[in-house]
């Protein structure tokens, strides 16, 4: 979470963002979830660009949007909260 939200360095949100994307597992996408739910607008755009980099990349992705669905299922409302705003972010990619 501290990468995520890092305070001195936004590229650290992106890059992380991205890296936990590529692995797309329920716990890493969960992860990017609960720091989107509580992150500024600014954190935000570079998570949402990090994971967008993760699924337009050259080689096919996890299927963010499948966790994201199991994700909205989750007991903590943040959790839930995060997980609709990446499906929304990655609606527009092939995935």
């Amino acid at each position: 979470m501290g990468l995520l939200l890092d305070v001195a360095d936004t590229a650290v949100t992106r890059q992380t963002a991205e890296a936990l994307a590529r692995v797309g597992t329920v716990a890493s996408i969960r992860l990017i979830a609960l720091a989107a739910a509580g992150a500024d607008d600014s954190h935000g755009d570079w998570m949402q660009t990090g994971v967008l980099d993760a699924l337009a990349g050259p080689e096919s992705g996890p299927d963010v949007a499948a966790v994201c669905g199991q994700l909205a299922q989750d007991p903590d409302a943040a959790v839930r909260r995060g997980a609709v705003e990446i499906l929304e972010w990655a609606e527009g990619t092939t995935r």
